[in-house]
């Protein structure tokens, strides 16, 4: 089920491109209830979003070719090459997909899965996991040879050592910024003249900010543009024209802000 597309932020996606096609909600594939994991994947030409929705199953999505990027709860999580991010069941989340990424998913029998997860969390997607859930994809594996795949997936599933999450502040007097910055993350105002548009201090700014995302202002935007970076280097952007889109004056600066972040440089990501 789709509807016309229309600009929100709401579900934190970034700023919602004009041939956006928005789900209602995720589908549990009919098959899901007969095995432990099911696995499936599309690709879809125009860039897909997914309003909020839950599942009654564990959910793991990874992309190959651009990013995925979702929101469950009260955290933004960028998803890209080489990683995933698994969902709980019941857990309400909202994402949104780039444009030509082969997206992939798996779902998960909560009485039937042997591992536990404290909340949504990053997965690291090694060749060994993927080419397993892939072979899962397949509806003619017989009972023998599907429940022998799936145990090893149980082997192999680990999160990742990076938990790249952006975490929303939830606080009426600071929202307006985070709104702002996840419509366009170029925005460049400093504490000062949010103080004067919010009516607050900036102490008030700065001291929101570290209780309810254990970041400054300045640190908060600087996570958030990596964000925002990994999708437009995926996307095929090079480092010069990422940096100028993200507001950095300078290419080095970005570059700096990244690895400080990433604990590498952004060319490792472009697509």
């Amino acid at each position: 089920m789709t509807r016309a597309a229309r600009r929100d932020t709401a579900s934190g996606a970034w700023r919602r491109e004009p041939s956006t096609v928005v789900r209602s909600d995720g589908i549990v594939p009919e098959r899901a209830g007969r095995h432990v994991i099911l696995a499936e994947s599309e690709t879809s030409g125009v860039p897909l979003e997914w309003e909020p929705h839950s599942h009654a199953m564990h959910e793991l999505v990874w992309v190959r070719g651009g990013t995925l990027t979702a929101r469950v709860g009260d955290q933004v999580f960028t998803v890209s090459d080489g990683s995933g991010l698994w969902i709980p069941a019941g857990v309400a989340h909202a994402g949104r997909l780039t444009a030509n990424v082969a997206f992939h998913d798996a779902f998960f029998a909560p009485d039937r899965t042997p591992v536990a997860f404290d909340g949504p969390t990053a997965i690291t997607m090694t060749p060994v996991l993927e080419s397993l859930l892939t072979h899962l994809t397949r509806a003619d594996l017989h009972d023998a040879a599907r429940a022998r795949a799936e145990a090893v997936v149980f082997d192999v599933l680990e999160p990742s050592p990076r938990q790249l999450a952006l975490q929303l502040p939830g606080d009426a007097r600071i929202d307006p910024i985070a709104t702002a910055l996840l419509d366009d993350p170029a925005d460049d105002r400093a504490l000062d003249e949010w103080a004067r548009v919010l009516g607050i201090s900036e102490r008030t700014i700065t001291r929101t900010f570290r209780v309810t995302t254990g970041l400054s202002f300045v640190q908060w935007r600087q996570v958030l543009r990596v964000h925002a970076a990994l999708t437009l280097l995926s996307e095929g952007h090079d480092v010069q024209a990422t940096s100028v889109r993200l507001g950095y004056a300078q290419p080095s600066t970005f570059i700096e802000a990244f690895c400080r972040v990433m604990g590498t440089t952004p060319g490792a990501f472009r697509g």
